[in-house]
């Protein structure tokens, strides 16, 4: 018989933001499906409870529940932190997957208010949340952060220019609190998507050039999905990568390999 127990998170407790649909959704439904009972998090709670009750239905079991709040709030944040206590328990892995990326243009050319809204929104949302959730991983000795960021970190952009620096930032902010919090026993890593077919990112696949760009630049010969980040969040989640922190994992069909 396999060993399989590397991979099993049952009886952990897992949060994730931005999670309703697309890469959360998955990596939420990956989690659920090996043991943890999961906590899925966005501004909207009609979308929720039908991604709570899809992905229940899938695993058999009722271990995913959903609560509404704006991670960009720190009053939302810590009200969603403190319900995920209620509902499972001290919790053991966050995932953050909560984004924007509200400026499309020259970086020169970026408004203050869009400035501050995607570094807020991207960057210290995700140290707000991290602080909240770290204390239940210290007192354990144990827990896994992942953060989304973005292979848009790695590079610069005529268009995307913002939402790269505060994708890098949010690289920096996990090798911190990596540094941080690794003596303790808690691991934070990055996860760096490439051109994934999700609503957030639809304006930059549906057109002819993405899919050109897929059957002729992508290694892999296509546009990632959502479902190929489960099984990551799954193991940065368990003990298959208890040594690994301070990461920034790009996966990208190859298309950014030399990052």
């Amino acid at each position: 018989m396999v060993e399989t127990r590397l991979f099993d998170l049952t009886g952990k407790v897992a949060l994730l933001t931005g999670a309703s649909k697309g890469m959360g959704r998955a990596m939420a439904a990956g989690l659920a499906a090996h043991g943890a009972t999961v906590v899925i998090s966005s501004r909207k709670q009609d979308q929720l409870d039908a991604a709570a009750a899809e992905i229940n239905a899938e695993i058999g079991a009722d271990r995913v529940h959903a609560v509404a709040a704006n991670a960009g709030r720190p009053a939302e944040l810590e009200a969603l932190v403190a319900k995920t206590r209620r509902i499972a328990g001290p919790i053991d892995i966050v995932v953050g997957n909560a984004g924007v990326n509200i400026f499309y243009g020259k970086i020169s050319e970026i408004p203050d208010a869009a400035y501050e809204k995607t570094m807020a929104t991207n960057v210290q949302a995700n140290l707000w949340l991290a602080r909240l959730v770290v204390p239940d991983m210290i007192a354990k000795g144990a827990g896994s952060m992942m953060f989304t960021s973005s292979v848009g970190a790695f590079k610069p952009s005529a268009t995307l220019g913002l939402y790269g620096v505060s994708k890098l930032a949010l690289i920096g902010l996990v090798r911190n609190l990596a540094a941080e919090f690794g003596p303790q026993g808690v691991r934070a890593n990055a996860i760096c998507p490439g051109l994934i077919r999700t609503d957030f990112a639809k304006a930059l696949w549906d057109n002819p050039e993405a899919e050109r760009r897929a059957n002729e630049d992508i290694p892999l010969r296509r546009l990632g999905e959502p479902e190929d980040f489960a099984g990551l969040a799954v193991y940065l989640a368990s003990d298959a990568s208890r040594y690994m922190t301070g990461q920034a994992l790009t996966v990208c069909g190859g298309s950014n390999m030399w990052t």
